[in-house]
């Protein structure tokens, strides 16, 4: 039945109950609490009045219409009984302002405990609904039992108006307690529904809502934090996915225009073939000699792919230590045997890195490859490796002409080309600093490129020393 409940209605129950049960017993230690104390004042005023009715009992009986003996009160009733239960004497004071009630209920035989001086008890009237509160005692000088019973209609009176008090003052509290557990109640589950409202929003695809006003100090409030850093969370994570997807249907809308060239020049070489090319041998030959280009163009392509999908899934590196200024010598030497008039200054002073040789090779490679396509032939060119920060540091400046604020931006992203034209010309497709961004990322450092147009451009790759690497280098220039 509770499950079925809302948690603020259960809230709202559970308060009632416990108010319920404190007022119970506050209203029953009153009420007993009063009861005793009017039956203890009710039972010393017997006793008080006993030893005075008694004398005036012992020297005769009033007579109806004399004047009551002294400590009576109005509606009290007396009689005097032997011990074997024989009635001496009866009265009962009259009222003058109300009704005098009936005697009340006695025993035919009255027993008093000898160990103690008088029996108390409660006895109904012998005609309605009223009580006495009744005294039995032995006179010790004559052995007789004096009975002394006065009305309880004062005492109920008070303990029914208590009672009824209670019962008032109960139901206002609870119906105020009601109230306010209901408001303190709503109010303190405002956050809840905040963030009902918002997981529904964001149900309905709207990720940038948060939870509003969500505090550390409360229970509700906490968890308004933690779901608001879990939204921001799966919101990134759906924007990582979203660029992720755009970026792989462009990766692969781009590679696919990629390859889209060099088969069709494939086929139509494969089709000029076919017509007779092998008959006439210089249109074989150069059928055969364009099937082998576009053949290499496809391969260079496939395995740059192969290695950016290698790199983007993560698997471990060879780790081994590597020199830079050995590698980068080695391609320096290969871009000055490619393009003899081009002066290129290298400098260095020694760094000493954990990582894939060949790889680590390559991107030095493409960042010359790079320079080559995009700069005027005789452009100079320096290329330096140093140490900053603890961190080695390869940099390849050129004096062309420069990039872009939004080309230096996007030249790490695959298939981008700042120069379609020089690209196509030169056979690249875009793949080159993609590669050295993702190795460079692979080796646990970064690649960036500072440029201004018409001021030539920088990139720099950083990588993490290997432990122990020497602090001292030498410097050498070759041009």
């Amino acid at each position: 039945m509770l499950a079925r409940l809302s948690l603020r209605a259960r809230l709202v129950l559970g308060v009632i109950v416990l108010g319920a049960i404190g007022l119970l017993v506050a209203n029953v230690a009153t009420y007993a609490s009063l009861r005793e104390f009017l039956f203890d004042r009710t039972d010393r005023s017997l006793e008080d009045a006993e030893d005075p009715l008694a004398r005036s009992f012992f020297r005769g009986c009033p007579r109806e219409g004399e004047r009551p003996p002294p400590g009576a009160e109005p509606g009290d009733f007396i009689q005097l009984r032997r011990l074997d239960g024989a009635v001496l004497c009866t009265l009962q004071i009259g009222r003058y302002d109300a009704p005098t009630p009936s005697p009340p209920q006695l025993p035919e035989k009255l027993t008093v405990p000898v160990q103690s001086d008088a029996r108390l008890f409660t006895a109904q009237a012998e005609e309605g609904g009223d009580r006495y509160r009744v005294r039995a005692s032995i006179e010790p000088r004559t052995g007789a039992v004096i009975v002394l019973a006065t009305p309880l209609s004062d005492v109920d009176a008070t303990l029914r108006r208590l009672l009824l008090i209670e019962l008032l003052v109960t139901a206002a509290v609870l119906a105020a307690l009601a109230a306010l557990g209901l408001w303190v109640v709503r109010l303190g589950l405002r956050p809840l529904d905040a963030i009902g409202t918002t997981a529904a929003a964001i149900a309905a695809g709207d990720l940038s809502r948060r939870v509003e006003r969500a505090e550390s100090h409360t229970e509700v409030g906490r968890l308004g934090l933690a779901l608001n850093a879990m939204l921001g969370q799966i919101e990134a994570a759906f924007k990582a996915r979203a660029a992720s997807e755009r970026k792989l249907r462009r990766f692969v809308a781009d590679a696919s225009h990629e390859l889209r060239t060099p088969l069709a020049a494939v086929r139509a070489y494969a089709e000029l073939f076919a017509r007779g090319a092998d008959r006439r041998p210089d249109d074989l030959a150069r059928a055969m000699t364009g099937i082998s280009r576009e053949s290499e163009r496809m391969s260079l392509l496939v395995d740059d792919l192969l290695l950016l999908a290698r790199l983007d899934e993560g698997r471990p590196l060879d780790r081994e230590p590597v020199e830079l200024e050995q590698i980068v010598g080695e391609a320096v030497e290969t871009a000055l045997t490619l393009e003899p008039d081009r002066q290129v200054d290298f400098e260095s002073e020694g760094a000493l890195v954990l990582g894939d040789r060949d790889q680590l090779r390559q991107i030095v490679d493409n960042l010359l490859s790079n320079v080559r396509a995009h700069t005027p032939a005789g452009t100079p060119l320096r290329v330096r490796v140093g140490r900053t920060n603890g961190s080695a540091t390869i940099e390849v400046v050129d004096s062309g002409p420069g990039l872009s604020g939004e080309e230096a931006e996007r030249v790490f992203e695959r298939f981008y080309r700042a120069d379609e034209s020089r690209a196509r010309a030169s056979g690249g497709v875009g793949l080159g600093l993609s590669i050295v961004a993702a190795v460079a990322e692979a080796h646990g450092g970064t690649v960036t490129a500072r440029s201004q147009p018409g001021e030539g451009a920088t990139f720099q790759i950083t990588l993490p020393l290997a432990a122990g690497a020497s602090t001292n280098g030498t410097e050498g220039e070759q041009a």
